[in-house]
């Protein structure tokens, strides 16, 4: 009951981080390593288990949807599906061992997007001159990523959409952002229940507070400040990265 109780907490939060600054695997993945699952069956499950969170995020801005200049949203829509379902089917083609060696430095890559994304992309526009027809292969990539592991994925998303359109209207470009998300989600968690890689109870502890949360996060961003949250979620993924390098060295 224990683990259920903080699973369902987990979800909560994990789900309204992600509808604000994104960065809710940092909660949810740890909390289901935390329950007892393998770290590959961790992964897949808490991406199932955020998946209604996004799908309620889009449901709530859908009054909000703008397409910004030079993002063809009706393009990205397949790209990113099909990059999704090629990373949900990497990872459960990856051997667990190797899965618990490569999680601490994909925690450290989605920390360091958060920490350092946005100086990147001003630092980058002043050395790196890329059209917007980069977009789509770029975007091919991160979907990968997405359906992979997923942590900052919609950040990255952001990033790389402002660094090739010179857009840095972040907070216009949200409700796509969770768009693209939910979408390589949906094409990940669709390979993952087929497969039976679902470990059901711990997912459905879960899911329906990451629902209510992505719901009440979206919402809440008409005043919460996403620096704020986004300041948290950099100290939060900070520890999360240490304490995973920590238990990957333990354990070789």
């Amino acid at each position: 009951m224990r683990d259920f109780v903080l699973l369902a907490c987990a979800g909560l939060l994990a789900g309204a981080m992600n509808a604000i600054a994104g960065g809710g695997s940092f909660v949810s993945f740890p909390a289901m390593v935390a329950a007892g699952l393998p770290m590959v069956a961790a992964n897949v499950s808490s991406t199932v288990a955020l998946f209604p969170g996004t799908l309620a995020s889009t449901w709530a801005y859908r009054r909000e949807f703008a397409q910004p200049a030079a993002l063809s949203v009706r393009a990205m829509l397949p790209v990113t599906a099909v990059g999704g379902l090629l990373g949900a089917v990497l990872l459960l083609a990856t051997p667990g061992r190797l899965f618990d060696a490569i999680v601490p430095f994909l925690l450290l890559l989605a920390t360091l997007t958060f920490a350092f994304g946005q100086r990147a992309i001003v630092a980058l526009h002043r050395i790196v001159a890329v059209g917007p027809r980069a977009i789509l292969p770029m975007q091919f990539v991160i979907s990968i990523y997405g359906g992979y592991f997923g942590g900052a994925v919609g950040l990255m998303m952001m990033a790389m959409w402002s660094l090739l359109t010179a857009n840095r209207d972040l907070k216009a470009m949200a409700p796509i952002r969770v768009l693209m998300v939910s979408l390589a989600n949906a094409a990940a968690v669709a390979w993952f229940i087929a497969a039976g890689a679902v470990w059901w109870p711990q997912t459905l502890a879960m899911l329906g507070a990451s629902a209510a949360g992505g719901y009440a996060g979206a919402r809440l961003t008409q005043w919460t400040p996403p620096e704020v949250v986004r300041g948290l979620v950099v100290l939060l993924s900070a520890s999360v990265t240490v304490l995973f390098f920590l238990r990957w060295w333990l354990g070789r």
